[in-house]
């Protein structure tokens, strides 16, 4: 028994030196973990923000986001060695059919449609698929070259899926957005990034025939979009439309980080035209603009690197009425701030002729407005009539100087009558690859006499076109135009 009570008592003095050891050699190098289990666990967070819940906007939106899929004819130009042993050059032009893909975003229950008008430009026949698998032959109500915007129309069906409209002023750069659409023809796409800026001019609206009248004012973002994306929904996180997924930057063509969308409230206006007049009524306030710089800024002695630069007036424009004058920096339309030319543009071609902005404008250091009245190209406030609108399209869409054929000319080619393409620029008739000195001797089998008649013929067409003609080395072509 004593024994143990020896074993005992060494065991208790064996205890309290470790203790008294631990203590005096090891307890500041020792620090203790202690687990809180009552704290939550969370997701990653923006600035503090927990991330936003896009299935909701996703599922609102995706049935609205339509497949739209084309069928147009292009030529191909080939050598046939059997012609040129008969006295021919050798040369063949045969058409071919082609099919192209995009998006569109239903807008109405009853079946209006908004897309591209890259899209559809050289349409002959249009389809569009909905996010259900349904099929539906659409018809073009109407496109504008100058905002790359085009309105489609099923018809019979009255209880569509639709989007509704956001305010796209109201978008703020690092906000969150959806792009929704057919990449790769790979139906009801969703992808999500920020909005990376805001007013973006990448001159790529006046490469589709467009001409100088070319409206850019892009919200830039990194949501990733693709070939098929075209004429697809930019959404907000609420679900609603703020913009048409036009463009990307890409060396490679394939989405590289940027990609554009045209604003929803230009987009709007567009498509409201569209649908009551079959033409945008486009209001000019008339001058001659840049982006104030700093360059320019220091050139001027301006007290601010903002604004638009008035380079001058056109004579009896709005403009002029409202007595601007060059030298005047534009820094606001209706209360809206203007940083460049292509925030102005926006906010004018919002209007139609005969409707009146407010225009502040800093001169000589002052800050003063002025109510501007918009006219037409035609330096009237008037609404142009469809007929305008298609004379334009002849000059604008297409990008043909015309002029006529002597005498002298028509012998030597060995033609009766003809028009001679003297010039030409971005449009369809480059497009369907005519090239400059082409003399047009037909179209649909119809003999052409003058440029007049020209014109009025091309006025009347829709859909498929045959073009036949002759260069000045009397080499004969055929060519499928798209109008």
């Amino acid at each position: 028994m004593k024994r143990y009570v020896i074993f005992f008592v060494m065991a208790l003095a064996g205890g309290a030196g470790a203790l008294t050891l631990d203590r005096v050699f090891f307890r500041d190098n020792v620090s203790a973990v202690v687990v809180d289990n009552s704290t939550p666990v969370q997701f990653a967070s923006v600035n503090g923000e927990p991330l936003p819940v896009f299935t909701p906007a996703a599922e609102q939106t995706v049935h609205a986001v339509v497949h739209v899929m084309t069928k147009f004819t292009t030529t191909q130009t080939y050598f046939d060695p059997f012609q040129g042993m008969f006295g021919g050059n050798g040369m063949q032009t045969v058409p071919q059919e082609q099919q192209a893909a995009g998006s569109g975003v239903i807008i109405s229950k009853d079946g209006y449609i908004v897309t591209n008008y890259h899209v559809i430009e050289q349409a002959e026949e249009i389809q569009v698929t909905l996010n259900d698998k349904r099929v539906f032959d659409a018809k073009l109500i109407g496109s504008d070259p100058n905002t790359d915007i085009a309105v489609l129309k099923i018809e019979d069906e009255k209880d569509l899926p639709f989007m509704s409209w956001g305010n796209s002023d109201n978008v703020k750069i690092g906000e969150w957005v959806l792009a929704v659409g057919n990449p790769f023809n790979l139906t009801s796409t969703v992808t999500a990034g920020i909005v990376s800026a805001k007013a973006r001019n990448i001159n790529i609206i006046s490469g589709n025939g467009s001409g100088v009248g070319a409206v850019e004012s892009f919200i830039q973002t990194d949501a990733a979009v693709n070939p098929g994306n075209s004429g697809g929904a930019l959404v907000n996180t609420a679900g609603q439309l703020i913009g048409i997924n036009t463009a990307i930057a890409s060396q490679t063509g394939s989405f590289s980080g940027y990609s554009f969308a045209v604003p929803s409230l230009l987009v709007k206006k567009v498509v409201a035209d569209l649908m009551e007049y079959g033409m945008v009524q486009r209001g000019y306030l008339g001058v001659n603009i840049q982006d104030v710089d700093a360059e320019l800024a220091k050139e001027h002695d301006l007290d601010k690197v903002s604004g638009v630069y008035v380079l001058g007036v056109i004579k009896d424009g709005a403009a002029e009425d409202a007595e601007l004058e060059e030298g005047d920096v534009i820094t606001a339309i209706d209360s809206v701030t203007v940083g460049s030319v292509a925030e102005l543009q926006e906010q004018v071609n919002r209007h139609r002729p005969g409707e009146k902005v407010t225009v502040t404008y800093s001169r000589n250091g002052n800050v003063e407005k002025t109510v501007a009245t918009l006219k037409n190209k035609n330096n009237t406030t008037e609404l142009l009539s469809k007929e305008d609108a298609v004379n334009e399209d002849v000059a604008v869409v297409l990008g043909a100087t015309l002029s006529p054929v002597d005498a002298v000319e028509l012998k030597r080619l060995r033609i009766k009558s003809g028009v001679e393409i003297s010039k030409l620029e971005a449009g369809k008739l480059r497009n369907s690859g005519i090239q400059e000195g082409f003399v047009i001797t037909s179209v649909d089998k119809i003999q052409i006499t003058s440029p007049e008649q020209l014109k009025e013929l091309l006025e009347t067409k829709k859909g498929g076109t045959l073009i036949e003609g002759v260069y000045a080395n009397g080499q004969r072509a055929y060519y499928a135009l798209a109008l």
